[in-house]
């Protein structure tokens, strides 16, 4: 991992997060209703982000691209795949980073003048990984 690609998960996880708890708000009322087009362009086009940062290791699944938009999803159906690409970002931070003094930190590619770990790589500070244990 490099800075840019440290950003732009940063980026994706925050989006993803968002919407996922808007839509959550939905489909605790209504589960059933559908989604309507506006949000679901905005739902697919996160998703496409997703898919094209997520190398195939991480994707959350193979056959699954973004929601037809013809075939209108329900809430809790963009509710389980939002939930499912959550946890993949969240598998890809844990593979990333590391404790150092009780903080956790991406290991990245460090440039040229950037203060490097005894292994060339540069910490950048985060937060612990979701469902990790010490």
């Amino acid at each position: 991992m490099n800075r840019s690609n440290v950003d732009m998960f940063e980026k994706l996880s925050g989006q993803l997060l968002s919407v996922y708890e808007e839509i959550s708000l939905l489909s605790k009322k209504n589960p059933n209703d559908a989604v309507n087009k506006f949000k679901l362009n905005f739902v697919n086009k996160l998703l496409c982000q997703s898919n094209d940062y997520l190398i195939d290791k991480y994707k959350p699944f193979d056959d699954f691209e973004v929601f037809d938009e013809d075939g209108i999803p329900q809430n809790s159906d963009v509710v389980f795949i939002l939930s499912q690409y959550l946890q993949c970002f969240e598998k890809l931070r844990a593979d990333n980073v590391v404790i150092r003094n009780g903080s956790w930190y991406w290991r990245v590619e460090g440039g040229e003048g950037d203060k490097t770990d005894e292994e060339g790589m540069m910490l950048i500070r985060t937060v612990k990984p979701k469902k990790l244990k010490d």
